[in-house]
């Protein structure tokens, strides 16, 4: 029996494992469980102990909101609304903090923002204030230095998410695209900035100006000047790249590629024609981040090329293969190991669907449900959405009305006690069958392995 894996929930098979389970139960060999390292804030701490605060009312907030707990009573509630009030205050506190003068504080804040956006969905609480964070997020963008025009980029992204592609999105959108597009072409401009604005330039279009076609293009060109730079001059002739760019154009190149997924047919025409050749002489990249994002871009553009014309050939597609394989089988010792083997990987899988049109499925699990990765059009928002929310990504895919109609998974599946409480096994207890689903495979290989056991 395979061993489960970590996080997996379900419900323990019946027979000899469950026996061998209770038998370590009662063997007292089980160790209890530790609990987990941290420090709690403290009122009168610093904007990160305040982050911390958010996040640990936020997440107790939220699961006994999601699922009415066995021995739930009145003072339970009670502490529930008290814990969420205090949230919300402090949570007013950080939006405040971006309006102050020192800088210090207000990228702190800034960063007390983007943990509480990105690990709950808070459209009520933000619905109210998005006015207010709107205009101190534009403060931000334009008068503040590198590294709060990169906070205060991505807090851009998840603010978007938040609200979703309603008309409160597209009114913030429709402010914010200006100033994201000046810091992203200002050569001038500090590099983290650059690319931050870059991924929230194309998140936050993909999301608030998916029926705007204008905004569309306008953000596409944007986007295509920044990593354009990179692409072979007349006769072939490629580009000084000054040192330190390539993460600016992997974000540049990414955050294009999602908006792609939205352009109509006729206009994908001529953006693959325009681009797969370009994309093919940029595999020669010394960054292993950006040919990786390159070779993405490549499987994307074929994908969509195919679901437009089945018939879809590219010219020089002998060449790409050939390319494709270098890669995918590279050996280069003055590359790091993990480089290497990252490349080998993604290399494998675009040569394969670009030979062979298959590709390989990924299965996301987020609570009792799991979301298919069954294509590059699928990956490419996944991943965007990754980037953005990072470890909540989960979290939004379970609750997020956005995302899950982006992704086709409904309405919010809401489960009764009963329900989670049958799906869902304690680490202890999934720590002890997977030890007897171990001892007991342990076993049957040792009794094959042996020379007197008929092997058939």
């Amino acid at each position: 029996m395979p061993r489960s894996k970590k996080g997996k929930r379900g419900v323990s098979s019946k027979g000899s494992l469950r026996q061998e389970v209770l038998q370590l139960q009662l063997s007292g060999k089980s160790t209890p469980r530790s609990g987990r390292n941290g420090v709690k804030g403290e009122a009168g701490g610093s904007d990160d102990d305040l982050a911390s605060d958010v996040l640990s009312h936020y997440s107790s907030a939220s699961e006994s909101a999601s699922v009415i707990e066995e021995g739930t009573g009145g003072g339970d509630v009670v502490d529930e609304q008290t814990a969420q009030e205090e949230t919300e205050d402090k949570l007013k506190q950080c939006i405040d903090n971006v309006m102050d003068k020192s800088a210090k504080v207000r990228v702190s804040a800034l960063e007390s923002l983007r943990q509480a956006f990105s690990s709950r969905l808070l459209l009520d609480f933000l619905l109210e204030r998005r006015l207010t964070l709107s205009d101190c997020l534009e403060r931000c963008l334009r008068k503040g230095g590198g590294e709060e025009q990169a906070a205060a980029a991505l807090v851009c992204s998840l603010l978007c998410v938040q609200l979703g592609g309603g008309p409160e999105g597209e009114e913030g959108f429709k402010v914010l695209r200006p100033i994201l597009s000046t810091i992203l072409i200002d050569d001038f401009a500090s590099l983290s900035a650059r690319q931050s604005c870059a991924r929230a330039l194309g998140m936050c279009c993909y999301v608030s100006a998916a029926e705007d076609a204008e905004d569309l293009l306008k953000s596409l060109g944007h986007l295509e000047s920044v990593f354009s730079s990179v692409y072979p001059r007349a006769e072939g002739v490629m580009p000084a790249v000054k040192a330190g760019t390539a993460p600016l154009h992997t974000a540049a190149l990414q955050a294009w590629a999602l908006l792609i997924t939205l352009c109509p047919a006729s206009h994908l025409n001529t953006l693959i024609n325009h681009h797969l050749p370009r994309l093919q002489v940029c595999l020669d990249s010394a960054d292993v981040n950006f040919r990786i994002a390159v070779g993405e871009t490549i499987a994307l553009l074929y994908e969509l090329g195919r679901d437009i014309n089945r018939d879809f050939e590219y010219e020089d597609s002998d060449c790409l293969c050939d390319a494709l394989k270098s890669l995918a089988t590279d050996g280069n010792k003055h590359r790091a190991k993990n480089d290497r083997r990252k490349q080998r990987s993604i290399f494998r899988e675009v040569l394969q669907y670009i030979e062979t049109e298959d590709f390989s499925e990924e299965k996301i699990r987020f609570g009792v449900e799991a979301l298919y990765i069954d294509c590059w059009v699928r990956r490419r928002i996944y991943d965007a959405f990754k980037e953005v929310l990072e470890s909540g990504v989960r979290h939004h895919l379970q609750w997020n009305p956005l995302l899950r109609d982006i992704f086709g998974l409904g309405a919010p599946l809401i489960l009764d006690a009963s329900s989670v409480k049958a799906s869902k096994i304690s680490r202890t207890e999934r720590h002890l069958f997977n030890s007897a689903a171990f001892k007991a495979r342990t076993k049957l290989r040792n009794k094959v392995r042996d020379k007197r056991a008929d092997v058939m």
